[in-house]
């Protein structure tokens, strides 16, 4: 494998936190590990913890084998891994300590920087002032920007702003996870390589589409974040939007970034806004009261020491998309968290026969078909088809099976989210990260809803930890003579 291409110096602001020793060192580790990297490549963390790299690396080693399955760590792939580490010490709000960053980039001033910023947004603008102050932006210069990027069209126009003062649009990759995992780019292989798809792909055959992210944990751990930014903001105006946007996306004309992203950006300015009086009916928010999980009794969101906070953690819109394409098929998104299980799924509920010959002999009614595309726990593709029960019965007896369209099974070790987007972000492919234009027309459909939850438009449900989410959502598309896919 030549690695030549993807020398680079890794600079990572943030490297001692939850983030970076929870998901970007080990994703750091396997590409080095699996020789993505170049072997002269260098890991600088940044931090304002006054470490020496001695330290540094033993604390390094310390997370690998905390978060890493047991079978991934070894002391022959770490003993190669930790040449690559350094340490810089530096105040995120001053210049103090940017000179010995300078000092470690000089030596190899013609290599590619990747500048990944896992901090809080409020260090951006500084971190990238500084970087500039200090002559290191150079040509090959990319930035990171973890989510949040606001909260809120205007704080969002904000930060990027200040991040486009130092950085060129195209330097900028701004992350988001879900992009990273197989199946999410696997949405695009199915649908423009597979003839049989391309003419089903519309309001002709598809009735409605469902993509639910549902997390088991609550926000214990985290509360002062997501409590600033809840379920809508954390989740639905990026996640869940981008996952929207591949599946209703019209076909590019490449695989080039701008391409891709070119198309994107036209979903989500066809996003019908929800107006003040329909918020009421095409949204809702709740918070999780106690109840149980995983077979143990856990705390409400507000049992703790906040006893008051119109934060919300599930969410639930109607969303309407006004192309040819998809004029009158719904898109119902959902994401809670205290749910009953870890389930991400996007559900292509395709429309009811216009004729059975099957009625009289069926016991029960047909099943209209459906394609799921689980994203986690496990990812699979599975197309959900009527059938022939086998036997001699005197009559046609049909049953649903579920025809999976995985990839052959393999021993090889599954690279996660991060290793992809890491990678992606060295090799300066930017296809898998949010431009400009996709943040802000996202938020721009999203502000409308969340002004009209702060002036309680539609008032905050509760829902029991443990289960499938408020009954105000199963009314909801149960208005329009649906329901969710809970198997």
């Amino acid at each position: 494998m030549n690695t030549k291409d993807n020398l680079c110096d890794f600079i990572l602001f943030g490297g001692h936190g939850d983030l970076a020793f929870r998901k970007l060192m080990p994703a750091l580790f396997h590409l080095c590990k699996d020789k993505y990297l170049a072997s002269d490549s260098r890991i600088i963390t940044v931090s304002r913890r006054d470490m020496n790299n001695f330290q540094h690396i033993e604390l390094v080693k310390e997370k690998l084998i905390e978060f890493l399955p047991k079978k991934s760590f070894t002391e022959e792939d770490f003993d190669r891994f930790k040449k690559k580490l350094h340490i810089v010490t530096i105040d995120f709000c001053t210049n103090e300590g940017y000179d010995k960053l300078k000092e470690i980039l000089d030596e190899h001033s013609e290599r590619d920087r990747v500048n990944y910023l896992s901090t809080s947004p409020n260090y951006f603008g500084g971190i990238c002032k500084f970087l500039s102050h200090n002559e290191l932006i150079t040509e090959n210069s990319r930035v990171v920007l973890e989510k949040p990027l606001g909260r809120d069209l205007e704080s969002s126009q904000a930060i990027n702003k200040t991040v486009l003062k130092y950085f060129e649009e195209d330097q900028i990759y701004r992350i988001d996870h879900y992009l990273g995992k197989d199946t999410v780019q696997n949405i695009m292989a199915l649908r423009f390589s597979n003839r049989l798809f391309v003419h089903l792909w519309s309001s002709n055959h598809i009735d409605h589409v469902q993509i639910t992210v549902a997390e088991s944990v609550g926000a214990e751990g985290r509360w002062g974040y997501y409590d600033e930014y809840g379920a809508m903001r954390d989740m639905i105006q990026n996640h869940l939007l981008q996952l929207l946007c591949l599946i209703a996306m019209e076909p590019p004309c490449s695989l080039d970034a701008n391409d891709i992203r070119d198309e994107k950006v036209k979903v989500l300015k066809t996003l019908r806004p929800i107006s003040p009086h329909e918020i009421a009916t095409k949204t809702v928010r709740a918070q999780y009261t106690a109840g149980s999980s995983m077979g143990e009794s856990v705390p409400g969101y507000l049992d703790g020491d906040i006893k008051e906070s119109n934060t919300e953690t599930y969410a639930a819109v109607r969303v309407d998309i006004d192309n040819w394409r998809w004029n009158g098929v719904p898109f119902y998104i959902r994401s809670g968290k205290r749910m009953q299980k870890r389930n991400s799924e996007v559900v292509i509920q395709f429309k009811t026969m216009p004729h059975s010959i099957f009625e009289k002999n069926n016991h029960s009614p047909l099943v209209d078909n459906k394609l799921v595309i689980k994203l986690q726990p496990e990812e699979s593709i599975e197309l959900r088809l009527m059938n022939k029960i086998p036997g001699l019965s005197e009559t046609m007896q049909l049953q649903e099976v579920n025809l999976e369209l995985n990839a052959p099974h393999t021993h090889k070790r599954k690279s996660d989210a991060y290793e992809r987007l890491i990678l992606d972000v060295i090799r300066a492919n930017a296809t898998l990260f949010m431009r400009l234009d996709e943040v802000e027309a996202a938020w721009r459909w999203a502000d409308p809803i969340l002004e009209g939850w702060e002036q309680n438009l539609v008032p905050m449900k509760r829902y029991t930890a443990g289960t499938d989410g408020p009954t105000a959502a199963v009314q909801m598309i149960a208005h329009d003579g649906r329901s969710w896919n809970d198997d």
